[in-house]
């Protein structure tokens, strides 16, 4: 297709800034499709810019509310293995060459091939072929291709509001229950779609979200591009479409800790290596650190920007938040090539991991001697070598905490500020913590053995509780806004979310410890089959299936099965969690000392940086 066949193409109407972009970066000479084009790219070329199919291309010819965006990377000019990338109507054209292409495909298929091999050979209970049975049945399909699960599928709902698109948080367990199955192409293909997604231009009352942040959730649609021709498009939300109209900042971090597993799960690294994946990471990463007024090594988010994605006085530093971007930072390090594009985002990287980790470590860790320090603070400290460092008042301390925290066992807190400390136990960050290696040995150790000796609170009769304890009378009404889906031990306050199981599982066999996974998944496998997989449940003890719970909720099924490949294959659990970083601890000299807190307290500010 020549450039003049273009001008003569939009002559009489006005082409749009992507086939602007097409023309001038793209097909500035004349010539056919470059033959160094990936073979998906070639395909693109054939379907799209063939004269039987240019109908694609006018700008009348496109509803009004299909969005089109166009991007570029620039590269180093040393670097010969691509020119330039381009963001083209949701499809990322890459210019890499031919060979490294099919070597890419081939890798990937013998590996997920392998992978499925490996995979322990075992009975498979009735629930779990049920379970398949409604995964499988779940899947969303793309241009003929997988491309993800939908967050929720039951058959009776007539009123399913966003349960039927993909979210990237819903679809991790997902995702990890077919590639410990062997099946790593519906993985591979929404990892590369979503990533398309990235660069779309949205707006909430004309502000723009920071370039590289991934959306909620997307939805395949079927638009009308004249009277007889039909084309699917992935439609994203970034929290536009919200309740709370909340962007979502646990996307991105999702996003790159499944490419790893996807990468160590199915050995096919190749993935992680391409130009058009390296920039997404680049860019998520430059999104999470960005300068700003905050002085602490942790995220600043709103309220409901992650799993707990209503009103429930997390905003601020929620742990949840802070251990998923500690985990996606380490990904990050172990997959961005290093090279002069590169090396100093992977220095603030290492910078940022140091400081994280001792000021989670140290300012968020509860036990008995930790709230028995708390509770002899004084307070209105003012100097660097301050103990109270965030001003807490002793009063804050609950009173049910003090006799709830066992002898032997901790926590990280929910949240801190100046003046403010989150006494609850958060499910998700506590054990993710663990998973990632955010806390040291002997506190990961200790979050176990709270989960053993409160077992009743926090599993009950159906695991797990998303926090403990519940906001109750006036705290909940003016935590919450009298939130009527968040009321007491329900949904996000102290409801039971089976599908935190695959997390529990996942830092149980961390710790050596995979019977307490394997009682809380015998205890959720008894009742998730007959209750036709709800996504939460109710009460105290978790009894009742949630008021407004929907039922066949995709990601309930995924965490039980997840749950299950788990156990049966130890070596591949132990792909996904990572151990002590001691060259981390290196960095961070002070280590845990206290007489070293100011050294810390100062390199630690100075090394927040976002490179450019």
């Amino acid at each position: 297709m020549s450039a003049i066949y273009l001008l003569r193409r939009f002559s009489t109407k006005p082409p749009s800034r992507f086939h602007r972009n097409l023309f001038f970066s793209t097909f500035s000479k004349e010539s056919s499709p470059p033959p160094d084009l990936s073979r998906t790219t070639r395909t693109i070329f054939t379907q799209r810019f063939a004269p039987s199919s240019i109908s694609f291309f006018p700008q009348s010819k496109i509803p009004p509310n299909r969005r089109e965006f166009s991007t570029s990377v620039e590269t180093n000019p040393t670097d010969k293995s691509f020119e330039r990338i381009h963001v083209q109507s949701g499809v990322i054209v890459e210019m890499i060459h031919k060979k490294e292409e099919e070597e890419e495909e081939t890798v990937s298929r013998v590996n997920v091939e392998s992978t499925g091999e490996r995979k322990a050979l075992r009975e498979e209970s009735e629930a779990e072929k049920e379970a398949w049975r409604i995964l499988e049945n779940a899947i969303v399909r793309y241009c003929g291709s997988p491309v993800g699960t939908v967050a929720a599928n039951d058959p009776g709902d007539k009123t399913p509001l966003n349960y039927d698109q993909v979210f990237i948080r819903d679809f991790v367990p997902s995702a990890l229950a077919f590639l410990l199955k062997g099946e790593g192409d519906i993985v591979r293909n929404f990892l590369l779609h979503t990533l398309q997604l990235q660069s779309w231009e949205k707006t909430v009352d004309c502000y723009s979200p920071g370039q590289g942040l991934m959306p909620a959730s997307f939805k395949v649609r079927t638009v009308a591009l004249d009277e007889n021709t039909t084309e699917e498009v992935l439609d994203p939300d970034f929290g536009e479409s919200a309740i709370g109209r909340v962007a979502p900042v646990d996307s991105g971090l999702w996003w790159i800790i499944l490419l790893r597993a996807y990468g160590k799960i199915t050995g096919d690294f190749s993935l992680q290596e391409r130009i058009d994946v390296q920039t997404g990471i680049k860019l998520i990463m430059n999104l999470c650190l960005a300068d700003g007024f905050d002085m602490f090594p942790t995220l600043l988010v709103t309220d409901g920007s992650c799993m707990i994605d209503r009103r429930m006085g997390i905003h601020g530093h929620p742990l949840e938040i802070q251990s998923l971007f500690y985990s996606a930072l380490r990904c990050s390090r172990e997959m961005l090539s290093v090279n002069d594009s590169s090396k100093n985002l992977v220095r603030a990287i290492n910078n940022r991991l140091s400081a994280l980790s001792f000021h989670i470590r140290e300012y968020y860790w509860v036990d008995i001697k930790k709230i028995n320090e708390i509770y002899r603070y004084k307070t209105e400290e003012y100097s660097t070598d301050a103990t109270n460092k965030f001003n807490i008042y002793p009063e804050q301390i609950p009173p049910w905490l003090m006799d709830w925290i066992p002898e032997q066992g901790g926590y990280l807190l929910g949240n801190l500020q100046p003046a403010h400390m989150d006494f609850r136990f958060f499910s998700l960050g506590n054990f993710w913590s663990i998973v990632s290696s955010l806390g040291t040995p002997k506190q990961n150790e200790a979050i176990l053995n709270l989960m053993e000796a409160k077992w009743d609170d926090i599993i009950g009769n159906m695991p797990l509780k998303i926090c403990y304890p519940a906001l109750e009378y006036d705290d909940w009404r003016i935590i919450t806004g009298s939130d009527p889906k968040n009321t007491p031990w329900s949904y996000h306050n102290s409801g039971s979310w089976p599908t935190l199981l695959w997390q529990f599982t996942l830092a149980c066999m961390k710790m050596g410890r995979p019977k307490l996974a394997e009682k809380a998944l015998a205890l959720a496998e008894k009742r998730l089959m007959a209750d036709r997989w709800p996504e939460y449940y109710d009460t105290r003890s978790g009894k009742f299936i949630g008021k407004q719970s929907r039922l066949y909720q995709t990601w309930t099924v995924a965490g039980f099965l997840t749950s299950k490949l788990l156990l049966a294959n130890p070596e591949m659990a132990s792909l996904l969690f990572w151990e002590e970083d001691y060259e981390l601890l290196d960095i961070c000299a002070c280590g845990l000392r206290k007489s070293d807190r100011k050294k810390c307290s100062r390199v630690a500010a100075k090394t927040q940086i976002l490179v450019r």
